[in-house]
């Protein structure tokens, strides 16, 4: 049973290749398996941000209200005349402080994660609707139609970029002391704690990163819808937490991938796309996630 958990994103995702080459005859067409990668490369950058705040035992349930609020960010710095690409810079700043003040909160204030992030959450909701009026912000911009539209052979822009993202992360988690840090605080925070690592440090900084990285992401749903939507990354609420753990992140710390969420992002998305071309109703499909990630969890029970 270890050893199925152990490979259990690479096996979930053999699974959708067999189900879907069996049950549609598209499912596995070029044109479709680029789609799924497309549509998944905005769920790859969140959950990656998600991995560095799961692998010191946080959680951050406020990663999409940010991507959100920096979307938003990006449309009113453009409505106000400047160039798009000053709107971009402005959307991961914005994501940066955001994140910041989630590892403030968390670390300064001892307030656990999940209650911070769920506070956050609603105040940046709250925040991103009173900014846009509730209401969506055209964004024309080359930059962006080349990030949405483009790309380099089979791969898309948006792909590129999350594999650009991920390449950065396994360099910063596996590399530098700040990632052994991470995992010493995830593991054994006493243990951590004797060894000198700053817990506030360590939390503010991932919890930077993955504002960072939502401010990312926010900048691709700008360019992919064309406008600033205030609501548009709600979908990304729990499956960037979903994707980290069916990737092989550990909830409870100290044990973490980066390669395993990118692989469980795709098979979130293609088991959604799967279950659309094939006319599942769509109330079906968060059910048949949910139970994905449900058997991903109790399968890491038995992992060493």
């Amino acid at each position: 049973m270890g050893t199925v958990a152990k490979w259990a994103p690479v096996l979930a995702l053999i699974a959708l290749v067999i189900v879907g080459a069996i049950t549609s005859p598209i499912f596995l067409s070029s044109g479709n398996i680029r789609s799924i990668l497309l549509a998944s490369a905005i769920m790859m950058i969140l959950a990656i941000g998600q991995t560095f705040v799961i692998s010191t035992a946080g959680i951050d349930l406020s990663v999409a209200s940010i991507a959100q609020l920096s979307g938003v960010a990006l449309g009113v710095v453009v409505s106000w005349g400047f160039a798009p690409e000053l709107g971009m810079l402005g959307a991961i700043v914005v994501g940066a402080l955001a994140g910041a003040l989630n590892g403030f909160i968390v670390s300064r204030w001892k307030i656990t994660d999940f209650v911070a992030t769920l506070g956050t959450f609603s105040a940046f909701t709250g925040l991103t609707l009173l900014i846009s009026d509730a209401r969506p912000q055209l964004v024309t911009s080359k930059t962006l139609i080349t990030i949405s539209t483009g790309g380099l052979g089979f791969l898309s822009n948006m792909l590129i970029i999350a594999l650009v993202v991920a390449a950065i992360a396994y360099v910063i988690m596996f590399h530098t002391r700040f990632g052994t840090h991470v995992l010493a605080v995830g593991g054994n925070r006493k243990a951590s704690d004797a060894l000198g690592i700053s817990f506030t440090k360590v939390k503010i900084g991932v919890y930077t990163i993955s504002g960072i990285l939502a401010g990312v992401a926010g900048i691709l749903l700008v360019a992919r819808l064309g406008a600033a939507e205030p609501t548009a990354g709600s979908a990304y609420q729990l499956t960037s937490i979903a994707a980290a753990v069916l990737g092989g992140v550990s909830l409870f710390g100290g044990k973490t991938s980066i390669i395993g969420p990118l692989i469980g992002a795709i098979v979130l998305t293609g088991i959604v796309n799967l279950l659309t071309i094939t006319g599942v109703p769509v109330y079906y499909q968060p059910i048949a996630v949910g139970a994905v990630v449900v058997l991903a969890a109790y399968l890491r029970k038995y992992e060493n």
